[in-house]
């Protein structure tokens, strides 16, 4: 995500010829899109993509389970255990 907004940003400043941008090759304002292609191309093959995406929902899972505990007044995973009343 970050090369696509540097790329797209590059890009602007390319354009609209503000400060040194304006000066450059058009092949190094365009080179982090071809960044953002690698890394989306390393991220899929390699399956990091969906293991982010299964840690998240494994993060969100968990944070429900432990309201739910916390609100029956039992134990959570991390120990704590909500106050009587």
């Amino acid at each position: 995500m970050w090369f696509l907004l540097l790329g797209l940003l590059g890009v602007a400043f390319k354009y609209f010829e503000v400060g040194m941008v304006a000066g450059w090759s058009w092949w190094i304002v365009l080179s982090p899109f071809a960044l953002a292609l690698a890394w989306w191309a390393w991220a899929d093959s390699s399956g990091y993509t969906k293991r982010k995406v299964i840690e998240r929902e494994e993060a969100r899972k968990q944070a429900r389970i432990d309201r739910q505990k916390a609100n029956m007044g039992l134990r959570t995973s991390n120990g704590q255990q909500r106050p009587r009343r």
